[in-house]
């Protein structure tokens, strides 16, 4: 169901009536969230569904265990990267064989980007949003390097990005929602325009994948990757996955040539030959426990499919982190927050960020909020997140980190020392 009007829910009772009236609502017994916390950072790590750790047993005790190695075949290990690929491409937008399960994110964007531009080997430069994720910018500075410094990365503004691209563009390199504000870039109409000059593009699907419906297909993208762990729900450093349309991959080379991407990995042949299709992706052996994870994680969200998909996923998403906004906006007006996200839903991924002055205060406040049982992450310098998960969040859960956001502020709650103190992960 949709949200009523803006401005509409004035009290729990009636996001309680939302939650009763949602079709989604079954979805949220498949996770195991703890009693009496609301979870608002599945856009950094997802919680865990109930059907994980019994599949993981069961790969242990019976698969590992019993089978031993002989579970490469007569459990289907060695088919896991595209087994699991295809389930997140029913996610994406994109045919079964072009995705495919391996490594982390920032060694899939090594891979990808290594191979783009060896397609176009005359042009020198990389695009990409000055506010990328870092790390992508950090892959695409240590190819640079490893290149012999022979192409350049050319960072500029968000709403400098299509008139950046030119002849001299070989790819263009970016994030589809931005990490700290929920900030959603038009996949469409930034992949025509790279087109448009000759060049290629890369997507990061961190923030995208399992949120929303993404259409790699549909809008002609080249080249993706994302994450395991965040919305496809795939445990704490979950594989990653690539995406590789069709029409590239007989030409694609990519830069780490490791067996399982060799055409007859077990001919032991000391001459590389990339296997057909996806598959030449691939680099080392599969990591079968955390693998069966992912698989579990993205079954779990395609459980949605009887009721309507991403595409019911997505208008709930957009319900709550309205009714988020118009909460905020109202029940804590006067205590310094300010909305960080895109006003405009079909601007913004399914996050709501709010930024106070003091990045400090910031910190704390979210520490506090977390003590309470509202979790939410805190993004340097001054943003404070709050990922709307629709599969498993509720209207009334959000009605409660509202309301705890509101008395944290108000009564300062947040101003102890114990808040103030920052670990390895903010």
């Amino acid at each position: 169901m949709t949200l009523p009007a803006r401005h509409a829910v004035a009290s729990r009772e009636e996001c309680a009536a939302l939650d009763r009236q949602d079709p989604l609502a079954g979805l949220r017994e498949l996770y195991e969230l703890p009693a009496g916390l609301v979870y608002l950072d599945g856009n950094s790590l997802g919680p865990l569904p109930r059907a994980t750790a019994g599949r993981v047993a069961r790969t242990v005790r019976e698969e590992w265990g019993r089978g031993l190695i002989r579970s490469w075949n007569d459990a289907g290990w060695i088919e896991l990267p595209q087994r699991v690929g295809a389930g997140i491409a029913q996610l994406i937008g994109a045919q079964p064989d072009e995705v495919v399960v391996a490594d982390s994110t920032s060694v899939n964007l090594f891979k990808v980007l290594g191979a783009a531009l060896r397609m176009r080997p005359d042009r020198p430069t990389i695009v990409s949003e000055r506010g990328n994720f870092p790390t992508d910018l950090y892959i695409a500075q240590g190819l640079i390097e490893q290149l012999g410094g022979r192409h350049e990365l050319r960072l500029v503004e968000r709403d400098e990005i299509a008139g950046a691209l030119d002849e001299r563009t070989a790819v263009l390199m970016l994030t589809q929602v931005d990490y700290r504000t929920g900030s959603r870039l038009d996949m469409g109409v930034l992949t025509a325009r790279a087109h448009g000059v000759g060049a290629l593009t890369i997507w990061d699907l961190a923030h995208s994948a399992g949120a929303f419906e993404v259409e790699l297909g549909e809008a002609h993208a080249d080249l993706a990757v994302g994450c395991g762990y965040k919305y496809l729900n795939g445990g704490p450093g979950a594989p990653a996955f690539l995406y590789v349309a069709r029409r590239h991959q007989a030409q694609f080379r990519q830069p780490l040539a490791g067996w399982m991407g060799h055409a007859a990995p077990f001919a032991f042949e000391t001459g590389y030959r990339p296997a057909e299709g996806i598959g030449r992706f691939l680099c080392g052996s599969p990591p079968v426990l955390s693998m069966v994870a992912l698989e579990t994680g993205v079954q779990t969200l395609l459980a949605a499919q009887p009721l309507g998909g991403m595409a019911a996923l997505r208008r709930k998403s957009i319900a709550l982190t309205e009714l988020f906004i118009d909460l905020v906006e109202h029940r804590c007006a006067g205590l310094g927050l300010q909305l960080a996200s895109p006003r405009d839903a079909r601007l913004r991924g399914s996050q709501v960020s709010w930024r106070l002055d003091d990045g400090e205060q910031g910190f704390a406040a979210i520490q506090a909020l977390i003590a309470r049982g509202v979790v939410g992450d805190f993004r340097a310098p001054d943003i404070l997140r709050f990922g709307c998960a629709p599969s498993y969040l509720r209207y009334t859960d959000v009605w409660d980190a509202v309301e705890q956001l509101r008395d944290v502020l108000e009564t300062r709650a947040w101003d102890a020392p114990a808040f103030r103190q920052r670990g390895m992960v903010t």
